[in-house]
């Protein structure tokens, strides 16, 4: 006769906001793999069904829902994962208005649904926060050098407040709150024309096209590969730390570096090509990981060469060149 064994521990529920987009899907994907239960929210402006449609499982929830409206979540609440927002310069151009209303109206919401579940809450920022740095690398206690009218404003700014407002919620109302600051992060599931640098490489190299270069290709990202910055966005959830934390690789590349990267992991003979550099593009980008290696004992782990032909195998040459947007 075969006894079944009861476990007495409840399923840890994972609520992840933009779970349908490139970063949100891989974390939706990470969390049921632990063994979670995963509620994935996104109103698809920018994130798409393609990235979950693999998706099978029983504990893995659907709901197409705007954060800037109220949002209810039935049942217990570990983790709020709070990654929603258009992330890249073409979208935020496009939404300028619903980015910021993301960064206020949806943060104040599901900074409501940690409170009201007690749940451990996770706002996803960025480094461009720091804007244009002057400091070099970033470390978190830098307040950065932002131009809040200039056309990346309204995606700064919204991360800016939100993060003002989850620092609020902790000191004011004791929400259990961490702040991630994602650095430069490309893999699979990455839009072909979202105007980011990686997949616009890899977009133009597998149809044979030029690849284009902003200004003379000096400035400089730190590219970090879709795997570890998932791995770092739950280590730092299942911390106790509250204080901002750098996600990103610290191994710094032109663009002109990593077009010819880009060229040699894609087999192709592009050549490159040059225009004029777009108003705020910053000039370095590098993260300060000392904080993530002392309190989360992270670093990532993959090359950007070892990376690049990951998600060039990962996503399939259709993904890459825009078939399937």
């Amino acid at each position: 006769m075969t006894v079944l064994q009861y476990d007495p521990r409840p399923m840890t529920t994972c609520v992840v906001t933009g779970g349908a987009g490139f970063v949100g899907s891989h974390l939706c994907d990470a969390l049921l793999e632990k063994g979670c239960r995963v509620i994935c929210i996104d109103n698809l402006d920018t994130g798409s069904l393609h990235n979950i449609e693999h998706i099978r499982s029983g504990e893995f929830e659907f709901m197409n829902l705007d954060i800037t409206e109220e949002v209810r979540v039935e049942g217990p609440v570990d983790f709020v994962y709070h990654l929603a927002s258009p992330a890249s310069p073409i979208d935020y151009a496009r939404l300028p208005l619903h980015t910021l209303k993301v960064g206020a109206q949806g943060t104040w919401h599901m900074l409501g649904v940690a409170k009201f579940k007690r749940a451990r809450f996770l706002l996803a920022s960025t480094s461009e926060v720091y804007g244009d740095p002057q400091v070099h690398p970033q470390k978190e206690d830098y307040w950065g050098y932002v131009n809040p009218i200039g056309p990346r404003g309204v995606y700064d700014e919204a991360k800016r407040y939100a993060e003002a407002l989850t620092m609020a919620y902790l000191r004011q109302q004791g929400v259990d709150t961490s702040i991630v600051r994602i650095f430069n992060t490309y893999g699979s599931r990455m839009r072909a024309h979202d105007g980011r640098a990686i997949p616009t490489f890899l977009r133009q190299a597998l149809l044979g096209q030029p690849l284009t270069v902003f200004g003379d290709g000096s400035q400089t990202r730190s590219f970090c590969f879709i795997d570890d910055l998932v791995s770092g966005l739950i280590g730092l959830a299942e911390s106790r730390e509250h204080l901002p934390v750098n996600i990103g690789n610290p191994d710094e590349y032109s663009l002109l570096e990593l077009a010819e990267a880009v060229i040699e992991a894609s087999g192709t003979d592009s050549e490159i090509i040059y225009e004029p550099l777009p108003t705020d593009d910053p000039r370095v980008r590098q993260p300060d990981i000392s904080r993530a290696r002392e309190t989360l004992g992270w670093e990532p782990a993959v090359t950007l060469e070892d990376g690049l032909k990951k998600t060039i195998e990962e996503s399939g040459r259709n993904r890459l060149v825009g078939e399937l947007d």
